[in-house]
């Protein structure tokens, strides 16, 4: 564990800003009993500390993008290099370097016209000390997104957490692919570096009334486009260390098998993918005791699972999500 540990209050703050990322100092004093500049004090330290911050991004179904998982399996001497070239660009998260040091892993979006040859010529090094590449788009997300482990984590009760979600934009999702004109992009790279910008420094950033900012970042919010996730240190939770699970699923079972995998509070993200392995999730456990329970337990008793493959990270390259990248 960390020593400098998130305290309670902290939990419970950040758990009241994956609900509502934009929610004002106000709001969640009330939530949480506290008084406003008790709350906006305590944020402050949080994000000028780097342990935490609040990021807007953009759901890549909404915008009629894909999401891969990819998987670059190099010579045991390259797996680092290789994977700080990959975290270089920026439509690339989550750079893991797993499996012995042999294996990268990491995610990233293409256009669906383009597809998976773009993502594997234009995105991945070419390299001689790259020995394999398999991607794998994401079809469905079980747990993640908005639904961060943070919620998992924190330290709110139900009837604060019912007050934060009652009091944010509703989200009406519909089959129409959402289209950003230049507004919505230059707001959406704003927000990937600071979330709870201030509208007026927005306004004066993009060149248009405060007003129509507010009413941009609201119709976003609610067609589901633009959502906020809190960026943190996950050790400080002393939750333990993530393991990449491949997981081979027969396909009637697939919905039942991600919600179960979805609810395991060691979870931290499980989604539906393409390929042989079509069930991926990231694990959090203290020890490889706890480890060994957990796949030989729960996760072992998923049902319609015919095969499971296993990598501790080594090495967490690259954080956080992509920045948006369109034409």
């Amino acid at each position: 564990m960390v020593s400098d540990a998130f305290t309670a209050g902290e939990r419970q703050l950040l758990q009241a800003l994956q609900i509502d990322g934009r929610a004002p100092f106000r709001v969640l004093a009330e939530v949480l009993g506290v008084s406003d500049q008790t709350v906006a004090r305590r944020w402050a330290r949080l994000r000028e500390s780097g342990r935490a911050r609040v990021v807007g991004l953009t759901a890549p179904l909404r915008l009629g993008r894909a999401s891969w998982m990819v998987r670059v399996r190099t010579h045991p001497d390259a797996a680092l290099d290789v994977a700080t070239a990959i975290a270089r660009r920026e439509d690339t998260s989550w750079v893991h370097i797993t499996s012995g040091g042999t294996e990268i892993v990491c995610s990233t979006q293409t256009d669906r016209v383009l597809g998976a040859d773009s993502l594997l010529l234009g995105v991945l090094p070419r390299s001689r000390r790259v020995v394999e590449v398999t991607a794998h788009q994401l079809l469905h997300v079980f747990h993640g997104g908005t639904d961060s482990p943070l919620l998992k984590w924190g330290a709110l009760d139900e009837a604060q957490v019912a007050a934060l979600v009652a009091q944010r934009p509703p989200v009406e999702v519909t089959d129409d692919v959402v289209v950003l004109d230049d507004l919505d992009r230059a707001l959406v790279r704003l927000l990937a570096v600071d979330g709870r910008a201030r509208v007026e420094d927005l306004s004066a950033h993009t060149g248009v009334p405060a007003s129509t900012v507010r009413r941009r970042l609201d119709a976003l919010r609610r067609s589901g486009a633009l959502y906020f996730d809190v960026e943190f240190d996950s050790r400080r939770f002393d939750t333990g260390a993530p393991t990449l699970v491949w997981a081979k699923v027969a396909p009637r079972d697939l919905d039942a098998a991600g919600e179960g995998l979805a609810e395991l509070p060691a979870t931290a993200f499980a989604a539906a993918v393409t390929g042989p392995s079509n069930l991926y999730a990231v694990l959090t456990t203290q020890t490889s005791a706890e480890l060994y329970r957990l796949l030989s337990g729960p996760v072992a008793e998923l049902p319609g699972l015919t095969g499971l493959e296993s990598s501790p990270v080594l090495r967490n390259v690259k954080a956080g999500a992509p920045l948006l990248t369109m034409r």
